[in-house]
């Protein structure tokens, strides 16, 4: 697999955790009274409180893990060629045909 596909994969799977995490934090969470107008919230007598607090700190260090092997793929990535000023130049390049190609198109 190239270090592109990787990269994506990576990224792809960094969502995920963070979907996970924050789809479980929400889900987990201990009710929260949010106003003196509204009744005081039910409690969850199912709720294993050890299990809850140590979810996030294990979804937390996946997140971490995942974050830092993205990192160690960006630096494997090969230097482009000419420098930051070459690849500055080939972006204005490019950002200028992607803008002319939408003129085009919206104007057809």
């Amino acid at each position: 697999m190239d270090i592109i596909s990787q990269l994506q994969e990576q990224v792809n799977n960094i969502a995920s955790i963070a979907f996970n995490t924050f789809g479980t934090l929400q889900r987990d969470a201990p009710p929260v009274r949010l106003s003196p107008n509204y009744p005081d919230p039910a409690a969850n007598p199912a709720e294993d409180v050890s299990t809850f607090a140590e979810q996030p700190k294990l979804m937390s260090a996946a997140l971490v893990k995942a974050a830092k092997q993205f990192d160690s793929l960006v630096a494997a990535l090969p230097l482009a060629e000419g420098g930051e000023e070459a690849q500055l130049k080939r972006i204005a390049e490019l950002q200028a045909e992607n803008d002319s190609w939408v003129k085009n198109f919206r104007s057809n």
